[in-house]
This record gives structure tokens, sequence and C-alpha cells, in this order.
């Protein structure tokens, strides 16, 4: 008899319990079905409310998934903006239209500076700065540098995600390459894709001017541009420039060493441009003549056809109809050899040039100095 009293004592509690635990927000009971999917929907919500939503704690990754590409999505992901170019253009009837282009950008300060390509932001009358945390904003040019195809822009936030930037010269062929960006615009942004450095120092000649540029095999498309290239470690390695675009060919694309980036950055955000050396004449080889309608006779260097008075050229003397033969003992054939050897030095440095005028041979010493800018003021 004791023990069956005890045993009715326990169930009543158990009972009890039960019934406690089985109550609606209003304070009425309800039935056991719907207690335990209370209670299986609570537990969810604590573990939501607690930072462990369901997508992440699915993610468990093995070693063999946890790959670099994983790690470098989720760090460097974040820090990959969308770029929107809105500029104004000409219809087939003259008539002014909006003409809209998307590019992609990486946040390198906290205080909202980003680095693009100049492409991207090229005759902007408006720039549209899309985050990977849904925001938009506004953005304002800071400066561009349409040689090395660089540009800084600026949005109004704080506490961003910021990229790292790695060390360009001790990139390796065959190394992991993995890019970020928005390939075909905002609809597809923050794509991962991953290859390799399929090259270094790739030399590609652009409006006559020699750019050095990786060559990698990831993929990159248009909207691409001005997206990160990383490397396994997660830091910046180079800025997406351009894709080669021909028939049959396929897995080529470029983009700008990290170093020559940040040399770049660094200058257009102390002055909004980068300031170059420059002798002050405009030279032509056999091909630009060509192009001109001129043909050149000359079977070595470059002939002076321009020289600005109030330039180091004009200073020292130069004329048109010399043939500049070398610069510093390096022969010069081409007007990119000209460039080459002009921007290989800094602003101040004096260079020996050698040159022919009347069929003989002369040299002379010339301090570079900075090249004008190019201003759009009226009047």
């Amino acid at each position: 008899m004791k023990n069956k009293k005890a045993y009715l004592a326990a169930l009543m509690i158990m009972i009890g319990a039960t019934v406690a635990g089985c109550n609606d927000i209003a304070g009425n009971p309800i039935d056991g079905d719907e207690n335990k999917s209370m209670q299986t929907t609570a537990a969810s919500s604590k573990s939501i409310n607690s930072g462990e939503s369901a997508a992440s704690a699915a993610i468990t990754l093995s070693p063999a998934r946890d790959t670099p590409a994983v790690r470098v999505a989720q760090s460097v992901g974040p820090t990959v903006v969308g770029i929107t170019n809105k500029a104004v253009a000409r219809d087939f009837f003259n008539r002014k239209v909006e003409a809209t282009g998307v590019g992609s950008g990486v946040i390198f300060k906290p205080d909202g500076y980003i680095v693009t390509n100049n492409h991207v932001i090229e005759g902007a009358r408006e720039l549209i700065v899309s985050l990977a945390d849904g925001r938009t904003l506004n953005a304002e040019l800071v400066g561009a540098d349409e040689m090395t195809d660089i540009a800084v822009v600026k949005v109004d936030a704080q506490d961003l995600p910021t990229a790292t930037f790695g060390n360009s010269d001790e990139v390796v062929v065959g190394e992991p390459a993995i890019a970020i960006g928005n390939p075909m615009g905002l609809e597809f942004q923050g794509s991962v894709t991953v290859g390799v450095i399929s090259a270094l120092n790739r030399t590609l000649d652009l409006n006559d001017r020699r750019v050095k540029l990786f060559q990698t095999d990831t993929a990159i498309s248009p909207g691409n541009s001005g997206g990160a290239l990383v490397n396994a470690d997660g830091q910046i390695i180079g800025i997406n420039s351009a894709k080669l675009a021909a028939d049959g060919v396929e897995g080529i694309g470029f983009a700008i060493p990290i170093n020559t980036v940040e040399l770049i950055v660094n200058e257009l955000m102390e002055k909004g441009y980068v300031a170059r050396p420059y002798l002050g004449v405009t030279v032509f080889d056999k091909q630009t003549a060509a192009r001109y309608g001129y043909q050149l006779t000359i079977d070595r260097g470059v002939y002076i056809f321009q020289v600005r008075l109030d330039s180091p050229a004009g200073r020292v003397g130069l004329e048109r109809g010399d043939v500049i033969l070398a610069i510093d003992g390096k022969e010069v054939n081409s007007v990119t050899d000209v460039r080459n050897e002009i921007a290989a030095h800094k602003v101040g440095d004096k260079v020996k040039l050698k040159y022919e005028r009347n069929g003989q041979e002369r040299e002379l010493d010339i301090t570079l100095e900075e090249m004008p800018q190019i201003t759009n003021d009226a009047g």
C-alpha cells in the first residue's frame, strides 16, 4: 500500500510538470503534439538568437572541403563591391542617353576607400557602390590613372570590412589564384572563380605604353574588372583588369600586380593624380607615323615631330627633325621604348639623351619635369 501511494504521488508530479509546461502565450493549456511543436520551435529560436543559425550550424566542413577558396570567399568576399557607372552617351540619332555599366572594386580602408579600374569609372556622371551587406551608397571619385587603369573612389561609411594586400613580387607561377567580382553585373555579385597564376610579367602594349600584368586562367568576365585576385592565404595579389577576348581563346585573363596598385593608390589619395616625368616631345616611329599619314625613312631611333617650348626638351634646345637614338645608353627605336625609358625615372631625375641632327650624333643631359595635368576647365 505504501509503495502504491508513492507511485501515485510520483505520477501526479509528472502530470503536473507536463501540464505546467503546456500553456500557450495566454496561459491556456495545449495538447502534447502542440507542446512538442512549440518546444521544437523554441529550441530553434534559441539557437538562432544565440548566433547559431541553421545555415552556420550545418557548415561543419571536412578538411577536404575546407579549401583555400572557401576560406577566401568568407574572408575576402565581404570586401568586394559592385560599382555602377551612370554616364551620358549618344544614341544613333546623336541624342543624349544614359548609359550604365557595372564593374567591381575592393575596399582597402574601413572609412570607405575603394580601389577599382579606371575604365570602370571613366566618364561617370554618377557612381553607385553596392556593398556585400546589401547597402547601396553614392561614391565620389578620389583620383584615376588611365595609364595603369587604376582608380580610387570613396563612399561615406565607417567600419567597413577591408582587404589585406599581399606582396606581388613573391607570386610564383602555378600557385592558386582566386578571383572575386561581379561577372555580367550585379545579378552575379560576389562570384568566386578559381585557377592558377599562368605567367608573371606578361607585357601588353596598350596605347603605346607597355604594361606588365599577371596572366591567370581564373575565369574573368565582363564585370569582374576592378575585382580582387587573391592568393590561398587570403591576400590580394592583383586587381583584375582585362580579359583577352578572341575567337578560340579561353582561360587567359590579366591582373595588375598589387605592388603596382599600391604605388598608384598612394599617389591618387595624396594628389588625386599620378605625377610622371616627361620630355615634352611628340615622337614618331615608322608605325605611328603611318597612322597619321607620314612616311619615315629613318633606320633607327624615333623622329621628333613636335617640341613643347616650355618643357625639358624645349629648354635644352631639341628641335623638330631631331632623331632620338638612346636614353641613358639604351637604344630607343619605338614610341613605346621612349615612354618606357622615361617612365622608369622620377620627376627631377637627369638623363643622358643621344640624338642625331643633320647626320651628326650629339649628346646632352636633360632634367625630367612633372607632366602637366590635362584639365577640362572652360575659358
